[in-house]
């Protein structure tokens, strides 16, 4: 995965680097990696004394694991961007079936079906994120336009793209996936149209980030997929996806950065019968 940190204008302040996809230099500009922010560790002490010893003892206190086999980690230098507990995390992970939810956006329903198999604990933290209500009212904050790398990403309650619920998990990562024929080093592999993944900042990071596919993609295999995006939804990504990056004082043209057409999970929900 790529550590590289987004620069930032005029060397101010470290910041927590972005979940983000970054670019190789080089001729071939082949997209990188999808990151997703993790701890600078640099926070200025806080001026009150009752927040600045509470920040001790969580600073003491090993961070909570649920004992089930997801063992899902709390994350104290990552605060939740919007509180949520920890996932259940049962002896006995579903890993079997697939289940489907609906994000209704402001450019219309993009349907998901999750499957267990695949990635259990991540379909399973998926799950408890959508029933805990903690992508609704959320924005998507990024879109790509690259010739080998055409997704959305979606799941930070922030927008900055930063930030995440507090906890984190291990990858599940695909073995199967055919090489990128744009890659002549036959590192990365083609995460196809259609595909759902997990956004991450480095190997077993996962949070609440994830990418959807709109158009097959060249990505080193270090990115969970958990499930497909049904055909409305994939009609929505490319209505999205055809206004294009919206663009900045810096960049009249980018190919990565904000949807021009801002995009908002209004409401994420769980079918109830299974498939």
């Amino acid at each position: 995965m790529s550590s590289e940190l987004e620069p930032r204008p005029g060397g101010a302040a470290p910041r927590r680097p972005v979940r983000a996809l970054s670019r190789l230099a080089g001729v071939t500009a082949l997209a990188g990696a999808l990151v997703v922010g993790a701890s600078a560790g640099a926070v200025a002490a806080p001026a009150d004394p009752t927040s600045a010893s509470a920040a001790a003892d969580a600073a003491t206190r090993p961070p909570r694991t649920t004992h089930g086999p997801c063992a899902y980690t709390e994350t104290p230098d990552e605060p939740a961007a919007r509180p949520v507990p920890l996932p259940p995390d049962p002896g006995r992970t579903p890993a079997r079936g697939s289940v489907r939810v609906t994000l209704t956006t402001n450019h219309g329903p993009i349907g998901l079906t999750l499957d267990r198999a695949a990635a259990p604990c991540t379909v399973q933290s998926f799950l408890h994120l959508v029933g805990k209500r903690f992508y609704d009212r959320t924005p998507c904050h990024r879109l790509t336009a690259y010739p080998t790398l055409s997704v959305l990403q979606c799941g930070d309650p922030s927008g900055t793209g930063e930030g995440g619920p507090g906890y984190r998990y291990r990858d599940e990562l695909p073995t199967d996936l055919p090489p990128a024929p744009t890659d002549p080093t036959g590192e990365r592999r083609v995460y196809a149209r259609g595909v759902l993944a997990m956004a991450n900042a480095g190997p077993d990071t996962n949070g609440s980030q994830f990418f959807l596919v709109y158009a097959n993609s060249a990505l080193r295999p270090n990115y969970t997929i958990f499930g497909e995006v049904d055909a409305a939804g994939l009609a929505t990504l490319d209505r999205i996806a055809a206004g294009g990056v919206a663009p900045t004082a810096e960049d009249p043209a980018p190919v990565d950065g904000a949807p021009a057409l801002p995009v908002t999970i209004r409401r994420a929900v769980r079918a109830h019968h299974h498939h």
